[in-house]
């Protein structure tokens, strides 16, 4: 029972905060010590450590902390296989220490566990690597004694302690994992000055050598494209793709369902391109009738037709030199494909009404949600325009496919519908986060942006709950699983989200809760129980 307790405390919101802490954040050092600081609200971390293998002397240094003072920090240099923390450097391999007064090799050199009772503390260093190299380690400890209900200390039984301690091993290897590449540039920031030495002494720098492999497999920042967000395995592919096509003037043909940003792609690819001076147009051939797309793609003469007072120029006369965005390009009729079939061939039209020969010179972006070869086999898009679009196929993942960039897409609206909605919520609640990574987002992106602009304009106390959220996310059959609830159920799973984000808030001051909550100590009491809420879990 102890177990599942602890296992309770949101390993799913802790990793999730740190995600959005590692990908948010450009200043290395701070998200390093906003890590740390995560640590220590959902672990009930005492200290914690990043320590950074410095290769050119062979030491392990204190680069970030929390809970020692600047005098500490500076205490603690380690050797490698020196204490705990060089073990762990050394073999590659988690160590626990369960008691610290128990274990010679705790050398504690900063010092800042003198006054503590050490029988009650245990220790936890797992390693960072890059690939197989260690290059330093993330350390936490916490007490091993947990209250009991008359308010006495009850030290945790041998099985219950190793369980916990390894369910921490696992969380923090997890984390270690996250923040790996910041520990490495904070590595080669510290190293930078290895190459003159190595110049001076004619030593090759086969150190180097190989983190500028490791670095190059990391996608590069000039390949991503700063309309785009997504750090997803799916999206470092789409964005390769985009960097390449960019480099040339090819048609492309655009894929994916509706929502996923598609004229997001378009877009980059053409700022990526040579052609980023020039215009970048777009038309939505769905948008409007059969009898006006003609005249808008092509431009028409005065006359032309009964209402065409003045000559107008067409999509493709305006994007000359530029690009031109053709969204939805299966909606358009056969007579039109006709035309466009010449455009791409020949680089020249006509206006409706005209007989001048225009030439032209665009490059076409086209894009669409719909099967092409199905709308072949139907009849309804010809065969010889579908191969000239097709040179350059590329197609946008949906959300779903996704999950890892829901998180950080969540944030980054949020922001956008702070600033034009003029509020200031800080942070979505757990319950919200679990209903986002559950559901299957149907509409992808676009349905995200509203789900969290709703939200947004209906939060009050500058958190994102989940019954902000629309409906089709809180039922049971947004998860795939058959609803069983009723209304009763509903308001219970919104009643015990507001006292688990109040005892947050107040961390685990039940009073406090109750008075944020308008409710009387004894209600408090009550649904506390009800619900089967430990205060304890949320104290500092």
């Amino acid at each position: 029972m102890l177990i599942a307790q602890e296992q309770e405390q949101s390993s799913i919101s802790l990793l999730a905060e740190v995600s959005r802490a590692v990908n948010n954040e450009e200043d290395i050092s701070k998200v390093l010590r906003l890590v740390l600081f995560i640590l220590s609200e959902h672990m009930n971390m005492l200290r914690g450590m990043v320590t950074i293998l410095n290769r050119t002397t062979g030491e392990m240094v204190i680069n970030e902390s929390f809970g020692l003072t600047d005098e500490q920090r500076q205490l603690a240099r380690y050797k490698v296989g020196e204490g705990i923390i060089g073990q762990v450097v050394k073999t590659g391999r988690p160590s626990v220490v369960p008691r610290i007064n128990e274990e010679p090799l705790f050398l504690d050199r900063t010092q800042s566990r003198a006054e503590e009772n050490k029988e009650e503390l245990c220790f936890i260093c797992v390693p960072i690597k890059v690939g197989r190299e260690v290059i330093g380690t993330l350390s936490a400890d916490r007490r091993i004694s947990v209250p009991a209900e008359n308010g006495d200390k009850k030290l945790w039984r041998k099985s219950d302690r190793i369980d916990v301690l390894q369910y921490y091993v696992d969380l923090l290897s997890i984390i270690a994992a996250m923040i790996a590449q910041a520990v490495r540039i904070k590595q080669l920031d510290d190293e930078k000055s290895i190459d003159g030495a190595h110049e001076r002494t004619g030593t090759p720098a086969l150190g180097f050598q190989i983190i500028d492999r490791e670095i190059e497999e990391e996608l590069p920042e000039t390949e991503r494209p700063a309309n785009i967000i997504g750090n997803a395995k799916p999206m470092m592919s789409l964005f390769k793709m985009i960097d390449k096509i960019s480099k040339t003037s090819a048609t492309a043909l655009i894929l994916g369902e509706s929502g996923v940003g598609k004229e997001l792609v378009a877009n980059a690819i053409h700022f990526k391109s040579m052609r980023n001076g020039k215009p970048f147009i777009k038309f939505n051939c769905a948008a409007l009738p059969e009898s006006i797309v003609e005249s808008e793609l092509f431009g028409h003469e005065k006359g032309a037709f009964t209402g065409a007072s003045a000559q107008r120029r067409g999509r493709f006369e305006l994007a000359d030199g530029g690009t031109l965005f053709l969204d939805e390009v299966g909606e358009l009729s056969l007579p039109t494909q006709a035309k466009l079939l010449r455009i791409i061939q020949e680089k020249e039209f006509e206006r409706v009404g005209g007989s001048k020969t225009i030439k032209t010179d665009v490059r076409i972006i086209a894009a669409t949600n719909r099967n092409l070869e199905e709308q072949i086999q139907k009849g309804n898009f010809r065969e010889d325009l579908y191969y000239r679009l097709n040179i350059f196929p590329i197609t946008v993942p949906p959300l779903r496919e996704r999950k890892t960039d829901i998180l950080l897409l969540a944030d980054y609206f949020v922001e956008q519908f702070n600033k034009t909605n003029h509020k200031g919520v800080r942070r979505i609640s757990t319950t919200a986060i679990d209903m986002l990574m559950r559901y299957h987002w149907p509409g992808n992106v676009r349905e995200l942006q509203n789900c969290i602009e709703r939200a947004v304009i209906l939060s009050e106390d500058n958190v994102i709950h989940g019954y902000h959220l629309p409906p089709s996310l809180q039922t049971a059959e947004s998860s795939g699983t058959p609803y069983t609830g009723d209304l009763q159920q509903k308001l219970d799973a919104i009643e015990k989200e507001m006292i688990i984000e109040a005892l947050k808030r107040t961390k685990g001051n039940m009073t406090k809760a109750a008075i944020q909550l308008g409710l009387s100590d004894r209600i408090m009491g009550l649904r506390m129980k009800k619900f089967n809420i430990d205060y304890r879990k949320f104290r500092a």
